[in-house]
């Protein structure tokens, strides 16, 4: 007999329904699956073979055909266990074919026939929903992640056993609803409040996190920048649904998200070891996954010692900084993974640590072209994406032993929060939601500058030598310095300020 069940697998950050078509019929005894599966589909006939036996079920001995349609895409979710159990059983009419009509059935299963929750299920319910399907059928540890999607109904399935029961009419399972969790504001343990000194360093991060540009902070060991680095999460504004949204379905497919399931709704901070190969910083493999730049979707990636990275690995960072987003090519897809991160790295100023720094007690010990060889591992093109680059000082004595607070996170988020209102009016109408992912038309159409600040930059621009992506990131920044300010043009002092973030820590952009 022929049955039809329904699952789903991913592909890149996507669900991709799959056909899961049943032949069971006289013949040789048999179990062959088909449909370009992978391994550990391959391995399914096994799970549902012996979950059906030990869940009290009877099948005959006959050859049996599974197709995973369509059968050009390359399936490697152990979820489609559950619906090839499923289509088993009806083409074996243990129920009515009607009754798995419409229901998409994502879980893997154990020995014993216990069902298993599984990665990515949100973006096979978001497919689900879109594909007409009126239920899903999923394990206890998916229910929250699948209820993120409204207008499909979930079903939890602890076991094969109690689906069939349910099936054949003999039981009743009720559709899961979301667990309540309590509400407030997330309370920060990294406050910058615990910062003391380093108010240049602060001021430029504020400016980072009101316009969502990129970072790079130079200074001595100890001077703080990991520190600063990770308080960002703590200014930044809250995501709103359809970033969470986003975010969610990202680290669902990664395996990422708590056992409880439910939206994401902090944004990610990514700091990789230095040791990150290429593939696990951008993503990809045989089937490709995503990586830290795609983790970092809509927060921050911090790398610590940056000179440290592979070049292979840093290089690979210029195309997502400039389009936000990847394009993985394999022999069998091509796919896009969103990138849109805030890039936040430190580094020393050379490989002791301490050049520029003689008045600390460490002199530097590194001959010129020691240093030279030392920043010349970061490029210009990789330099040229960062809108920011900042020198961190010695924090002096008595800033340490000061007892008076410094300013606390939710002073500076506030501030953050306000410019990016004000950002989210000027660019509803272009689809993006900071300075930092204007293009050079909208600059040109939203950023006008005064003449004696069009005149400060031209000046700068010829001294400097700068690119046409520096003269942009200047502006950009300026226009965010302004929103800071209230909103208002663009003068003289926002670009000078700009124009310093761009070259305080002299580091060569050529």
């Amino acid at each position: 007999m022929f049955a039809k069940s329904y699952g789903a697998t991913t592909m890149g950050v996507d669900g991709i329904l799959i056909d899961v078509e049943i032949d069971a019929g006289y013949g040789m005894p048999s179990f062959d699956i088909v449909g370009l599966p992978d391994t550990a589909v391959r391995e399914s006939k096994e799970r549902v073979r012996t979950a059906i036996k030990n869940s009290g079920l009877k099948l005959q001995q006959e050859k049996i055909t599974v197709n995973l349609a369509p059968a050009d895409i390359r399936k490697d979710s152990p979820g489609l266990d559950l619906p090839i159990a499923v289509g088993l059983l009806a083409a074996h009419s243990l129920f009515p074919l009607s009754k798995i009509e419409g229901c998409l059935f994502a879980a893997e299963l154990s020995l014993e026939g216990e069902c298993r929750p599984i990665r990515g299920v949100l973006p096979m319910a978001i497919t689900a929903k879109e594909k007409g399907f009126h239920a899903m059928f999923v394990a206890p540890g998916n229910a929250n992640e699948a209820l993120l999607v409204q207008g499909i109904q979930v079903f939890v399935v602890p076991t094969l056993a109690a689906l069939v029961a349910f099936l054949r009419g003999e039981t009743e399972l009720q559709p899961a609803v979301p667990e309540e969790h309590s509400g407030g504001q997330t309370t920060w343990m990294d406050d910058f409040a615990d910062v003391q000194g380093q108010y240049a360093a602060k001021r430029a991060l504020e400016i980072a996190a009101a316009g969502g540009h990129n970072v790079l902070m130079v200074g001595v060991p100890g001077s703080g920048k990991t520190m600063l680095a990770r308080r960002m999460n703590s200014i930044l504004p809250a995501m709103t649904s359809e970033e969470a949204l986003e975010v969610t379905k990202i680290y669902s497919i990664a395996g990422l998200l708590p056992h409880d399931g439910g939206l994401v709704t902090e944004r990610p901070f990514r700091a990789p070891h230095h040791t990150t190969s290429m593939t696990a910083m951008i993503g990809g493999g045989s089937i490709p996954r995503p990586g830290e730049v795609t983790l970092a979707h809509h927060g921050v990636l911090f790398l610590d010692e940056l000179p440290e990275f592979g070049k292979s690995t840093l290089e690979v960072l210029r195309q997502p900084l400039e389009d936000r987003e990847i394009l993985v090519s394999r022999v069998h897809a091509s796919l896009r993974f969103p990138s849109s991160f805030m890039l936040i790295a430190a580094m020393n100023p050379c490989p002791c640590g301490y050049a520029g720094d003689e008045s600390g007690g460490h002199p530097c010990e590194c001959s010129p072209s020691e240093i030279k060889r030392y920043t010349r591992k970061i490029s210009g093109p990789l330099l040229d994406r960062i809108d920011i680059h900042i020198r961190v000082p010695r924090v002096e004595y008595k800033e340490l032993a000061s007892r008076e607070k410094a300013e606390p996170s939710a002073a500076i988020r506030a501030r953050v929060e306000a410019a990016r209102a004000i950002q989210h009016e000027r660019l509803k109408a272009y689809g993006i939601f900071s300075n930092a992912q204007m293009n050079h038309a909208m600059i040109q159409q939203l950023c006008p500058l005064e003449p004696a600040a069009q005149a400060l930059l031209q000046a700068a621009f010829e001294k400097m030598h700068l690119s046409a992506r520096s003269y942009d990131r200047i502006i950009k920044v300026a226009r965010t310095i302004a929103d800071l300010a209230g909103g208002g043009a663009i003068g003289p002092r926002e670009v000078a300020e700009a124009i310093k973030l761009r070259n305080d820590v002299g580091l060569s952009l050529e």
